[in-house]
């Protein structure tokens, strides 16, 4: 017979289990093993070999995952990480010195400087849309900075999270970097901790509950949030040129991506053209049968395609409209004729429906924009330069792309983050390194 368990003998609780694992990171960060430039230095190279070593293994993860093409997964995840990571590398020791303050008169002889100080330790929780870069992009900085990092890969990628829990060990520093795979569970366990700062980039509902269990020890957060971002089309504007922008903005995995275009503001005329325009851009992209197309992905699961799929009534379909539930294929689809208030403008689509809704011009535009929630970007398309600076000046978002969607973030020495509903905090190159770095204020008063 088997003699009974003691409790003492008992399984660790998925509570007990993230105790451990945050109270011997933290340990570790006592030690002073993270401070050094060198340290930091090298994780950072070692990251950017798990990746270029790895490439291939990512690539079939990802597709695995979201039916992403190869050089999709190259493109967006792993040779985006590896720019940032590349860009981190040639600043840091430039970000890293101290930056002298001037000192008022009455306090004599003195120097006063600020240091970028390391948090301690951090926690990234990973989306699953771009489950590789949204992963280790904020990594990047967490290292930068010196911290240690616990990385919580989102379970709907199952197979780029069990891909980052399989290599990852094998090139950071194990007692200073840790992977928690799970779901639900997991990531609740794991918010329970004392951690220094939490990362989160995802959906609102689930932004809140973070920032709940994170004011229970006064941690404090980035959020990385989404929301619906417009796109204002000006009339007279080359609209073969901003379709095809569009169109690769906001079809890129198809549709899943938080800054994506989410629906389009122009007058009823440019609104005619801009349809047909669309058309031929979709078909440049993705060939006559985008199901067919190895360039074109899939809805991650059966229950964000059942949302979407919902969403397809809202309009007139101009392109596309086809959908296929056993493949989890969306057509990329644009809907004309979108009321306002129609279903699909209700939430954030997140997937390959682009919705016009018309206006009278940019006056309309503004109002419209203004009414809602703020979003993480903001895209126009127009030839005059005052509906350009109208835009920027008198509307809030994340960020701001003219002619062009989505390229704002492959800009290293821009903040990319949200404001208000769209998420707190920035982050991508010395932003990065801000955001898990306290300023610390140091003043030297000789006793002399």
């Amino acid at each position: 017979m088997t003699p009974a368990t003691s409790e003492t003998d008992a399984p660790a609780t998925l509570g007990e289990r993230s105790a451990d694992l945050v109270a011997r990171l933290r340990t570790t960060f006592r030690t002073g093993r993270t401070r050094p430039a060198r340290w930091r230095t090298h994780q950072l190279r070692q990251l950017r070999s798990l990746l270029t070593d790895h490439a291939e293994d990512f690539a079939a993860a990802l597709h695995a995952d979201l039916g992403k093409s190869s050089a999709e997964a190259y493109r967006t995840e792993i040779d985006f990480t590896v720019r940032e990571i590349d860009h981190t590398l040639e600043h840091l020791d430039e970000w890293l010195r101290p930056e002298p303050a001037p000192v008022p008169e009455f306090l004599g002889r003195a120097d006063a400087w600020t240091v970028y100080d390391p948090l301690g330790v951090v926690l990234v929780i990973a989306p699953w849309n771009y489950p590789l870069q949204l992963l280790l992009a904020p990594v990047v900085g967490a290292l930068a900075a010196g911290n240690c990092v616990v990385l919580k890969p989102s379970e709907l990628a199952p197979a780029t999270s069990d891909a980052v829990a399989e290599y990852l060990p094998d090139y950071l520093d194990t007692e200073a970097v840790a992977v928690v795979e799970g779901a639900i569970p997991e990531t609740t366990a794991l918010l329970e901790q004392r951690f220094d700062h939490i990362f989160y980039t995802g959906n609102g509902t689930v932004g809140r509950i973070v920032m709940s269990a994170a004011a229970k020890h006064l941690t404090p957060v980035t959020l990385e949030l989404g929301g619906k971002s417009p796109a204002f089309v000006d009339r007279g504007t080359d609209l073969e040129t901003v379709a095809s922008r569009l169109a690769a903005g906001k079809f890129l995995n198809a549709g899943q991506t938080c800054v994506a275009p989410d629906y389009v503001l122009t007058d009823p005329e440019t609104a005619r053209g801009l349809e047909a325009a669309l058309g031929k851009a979709v078909e440049a992209l993705y060939g006559s049968d985008p199901a067919e197309s190895p360039q074109y992905g899939r809805i991650v699961n059966q229950r964000h395609f059942d949302r979407l799929s919902a969403l397809l009534d809202s309009g007139r379909p101009a392109v596309g409209g086809e959908h296929d539930r056993a493949s989890k294929y969306i057509a990329p689809t644009v809907l004309a004729g979108v009321k306002p208030d129609a279903p699909v403008m209700r939430e954030e689509i997140f997937g390959p429906i682009l919705p016009i809704v018309e206006v009278d011009g940019v006056d309309a535009a503004i109002d419209f924009i203004n009414d809602r929630d703020k979003p993480l970007a903001l895209y126009a398309f127009t030839d005059s330069a005052a509906v350009r600076e109208r835009l920027v000046a008198e509307t809030s978002s994340g960020g701001v792309g003219l002619g062009v969607a989505l390229a704002h973030l492959t800009v290293s020495d821009l903040p990319f983050g949200g404001v208000g509903e769209s998420g707190m905090g920035s982050y991508h190159g010395r932003y990065s390194l801000e955001t898990f770095s306290h300023r610390k204020a140091v003043l030297d008063k000789p006793l002399d």
